[in-house]
């Protein structure tokens, strides 16, 4: 199922992707941040050190990696529609922090 929103990305793709696969957040063990630009951006924070996982809006001050892009290019990788290896070498996807734990992304994305 395609999100159409990054709001929907964070409250429902993720969080069912959790479900679906509890030992991703057990593997991954860290917290990341989320800034999406844009119209329909914001900042979230995904807790992959809390049991099941934790999605919250705003920023998370403990976190080890840190995504940036826009609300387009966000869905487009989401989505399937760009390739994050790609976004991240033409600069629309910014990783800051932990570079292991952003490979580790696509797990829970």
């Amino acid at each position: 199922m395609a999100a159409s929103t990054v709001k929907d990305v964070f409250e429902k793709h993720i969080p069912e992707r959790f479900k679906v696969r509890p030992d991703v957040v057990s593997k991954i063990n860290a917290v990341y941040q989320f800034n999406i630009s844009g119209p329909g951006g914001g900042s979230w924070s995904v807790d992959c050190t809390a049991p099941g996982g934790k999605i919250s809006p705003g920023a998370a001050p403990d976190a080890k990696c840190t995504v940036a892009a826009t609300d387009a290019d966000f869905l487009s990788i989401v989505n399937g529609k760009l390739n994050p290896q790609m976004a991240f070498m033409s600069g629309k996807l910014k990783i800051q922090g932990d570079m292991g734990l952003a490979m580790k992304l696509q797990q829970i994305l």
